[in-house]
């Protein structure tokens, strides 16, 4: 069943106060065109008959795995999923169509423990009903899901160590080279998004539905770069975090900040000249910084060899300055804010630049590389 235009597709969602369950209703949130009904861990079984009828896709995200009772396994993973099923099948008798079924399993289903073997009889009972009705049933075996809205202090280690370090709380780490094999909630949300859209999907050779990218690491390695985005509010330093792995953790990790810590102070170093605040630093791409200069005020007048910044005016104006350091050859611009102009600095030229208008002036700068007082590559040269 795929979504059209003008046309409500049903969605049954079981756990949707769970983990997956929230961040898939609010994905399901941004559609127009998806009625969404659910199956709480409070509800009866006995509803389900009536919750499946007309339905075109069942998110079977409901699941037990801390429960105080090891019986409780079997009665919420394995006797849920048969109860879901039952009531399918009671609903298809006079639908004629059975509902797509995606449902979230655990990589501990190939493993010999209450919890993994209450799954792992989940996962046949899928398989048997597809089987016998052809209808379409994609099993995920999912390891380690992170992302925001996961429980800490639950059976996340992403989420526990978020929440606590963000906090200023300590965390036990009993063997760092434990390995973690870990996916984003966002590339799960995805893939749900894709079967919702009934896109191409094709099943691995053992029936299971493949995973998203999957991230490898180790539990040190995860304390570490966790640590790292605390320490980087005093450094000014945030590690590669534009894609990929990185970019997954650091948006779990400030999505459990408190609001308190939604914002932070930075550094900012004055003179008669104006303020210079670094705001910042990056280990591969610079530094951004913004300054201020006072009617009259220069700033600058030095070269570099092969050090690049960019310069935005946002307040004011500004007189740029240049000349080559060879040649002797001179160049000035003006600059001010509300232009979009950027002035790129080009090495073997002195530059300055100076505030030529009646109010304070605000630029913005991006330097390609952090600031290093060992190598600074900034040469003294008044402009004359």
């Amino acid at each position: 069943m795929q979504l059209q235009r003008g046309k409500k597709t049903r969605v049954l969602i079981t756990g949707p106060d769970g983990f997956l369950g929230r961040n898939l209703l609010l994905r399901l949130s941004e559609l127009n065109n998806v009625d969404c009904l659910f199956f709480r861990k409070s509800d009866n079984p006995r509803d389900l008959p009536s919750l499946v009828r007309s339905v075109d896709f069942i998110f079977h995200l409901a699941g037990v795995n801390r429960p105080e009772n090891p019986l409780e396994f079997q009665e919420g993973n394995a006797e849920l999923t048969r109860s879901l099923i039952s009531a399918v099948e009671e609903a298809s008798l006079k639908s004629l169509i059975p509902p797509t079924i995606i449902f979230a399993s655990s990589t501990q289903a190939e493993l010999n423990n209450p919890y993994g073997e209450s799954k792992r009889c989940a996962e046949d009972y899928l398989f048997k009903f597809s089987k016998r009705t052809q209808a379409k049933v994609f099993v995920f075996r999912f390891p380690n899901i992170f992302g925001k809205w996961a429980r800490p202090n639950f059976n996340s280690v992403v989420a526990t160590f978020c929440h606590n370090i963000s906090r200023d709380l300590p965390i036990q780490v009993n063997n760092p080279d434990a390995l973690l094999s870990l996916v984003y909630i966002d590339d799960v949300m995805d893939i749900f998004m894709s079967l919702l859209r009934s896109e191409e999907f094709t099943l691995g050779e053992d029936g299971f539905a493949p995973l998203p990218q999957t991230y490898q690491t180790t539990v040190g390695e995860l304390s570490r770069h966790l640590m790292n985005f605390k320490e980087g509010r005093d450094s000014l330093l945030i590690e590669c975090v534009g894609s990929g792995y990185l970019h997954a953790l650091y948006a779990t990790y400030i999505s459990y900040l408190p609001v308190e810590k939604f914002a932070y102070e930075i550094p900012a170093h004055s003179d008669s000249r104006g303020v210079f605040v670094e705001m910042l630093k990056t280990p591969d791409c610079g530094q951004f910084s913004f300054f201020t200069a006072h009617p009259g005020v220069t700033r600058g007048g030095h070269y570099h060899h092969s050090k690049i910044e960019k310069f935005l005016v946002i307040k004011g104006r500004a007189l740029f300055r240049f000349r080559h350091m060879q040649t002797g050859e001179t160049y000035q611009l003006e600059s001010m804010g509300g232009q979009p102009k950027v002035v790129e600095t080009i090495p073997g030229w002195t530059h300055d630049i100076t505030n030529i208008g009646p109010d304070e002036m605000i630029a913005i700068l991006w330097a390609n590389e952090i600031f290093d007082p060992q190598r600074p590559d900034t040469q003294k040269s008044l402009i004359q």
